[in-house]
């Protein structure tokens, strides 16, 4: 990876200010990190986000008003190139499965400890996700019968699928259970390599961001069921 010219920059959203507070004095402790903006509420989160840019956004869900759901998806819609981490209290949480399937890259406890808010932000800035597929199955089998489904994309998703080759259908399939990339290459038969390749490709035709949206999609057009 290339290495950054600027520091990363950042956006907190969360109705507690000392929260905030708490969050910025470790986050400005980093050389590389910039804290460029606050927000007590979703709807304040939107209209910064759209002007500031942030690389990332440290996202309460529960805020009164626009919460931190609506305001991650109104967010990506505009700026997809933004990283969204969801603050939750609990890593079970409805609130965090809806903000990963409204666009976020991870979700992050309130009380986690400084250095893992630390290598969360490094991961989603580098084009992982912060949370492994396997969790995100965890939270599809408590939670995903009981959000609304998406109002569109189911036949433009199917179609996306059909470009997929047989393996790569496979890998997907495989993705969608929560293998990582170590247990895709055992059942596979394959190197670590070559799995990586297979998975990039595989997000590039689907036009996902990472393995956890992968996931969150195979379960939307009913591949995997909850």
């Amino acid at each position: 990876m290339t290495p950054r010219s600027a520091p990363i920059s950042i956006l907190l959203v969360d109705d507690q200010a000392l929260l905030r507070v708490g969050f910025r004095m470790v986050l400005e402790a980093e050389d590389d990190f910039t804290v460029v903006g606050e927000a007590s509420d979703g709807a304040q989160a939107i209209a910064l986000a759209a002007r500031l840019n942030p690389d990332v956004v440290l996202m309460d869900v529960r805020m009164s008003g626009v919460d931190g759901i609506e305001a991650t998806r109104q967010i990506m819609a505009a700026q997809p190139e933004t990283r969204i981490i969801i603050l939750t209290t609990f890593d079970l949480d409805e609130y965090a499965f809806g903000g990963l399937r409204a666009g976020a890259s991870g979700f992050l406890l309130k009380n986690a400890e400084p250095g893992e808010l630390i290598a969360a932000i490094r991961t989603v800035v580098s084009g992982e996700a912060s949370v492994s597929p396997r969790v995100t199955r965890r939270l599809l089998d408590l939670f995903g019968t009981k959000l609304p489904q998406p109002e569109t994309g189911g036949a433009s998703n199917a179609m996306a699928l059909a470009a997929l080759t047989d393996r790569e259908t496979e890998v997907f399939l495989a993705i969608a259970e929560g293998l990582s990339n170590t247990e895709l290459a055992e059942r596979f038969f394959l190197s670590e390599s070559t799995v990586k390749t297979h998975v990039g490709r595989i997000l590039h035709k689907l036009g996902l961001r990472d393995r956890v949206q992968a996931v969150i999609l195979a379960y939307e057009v009913g591949l995997v069921g909850s």
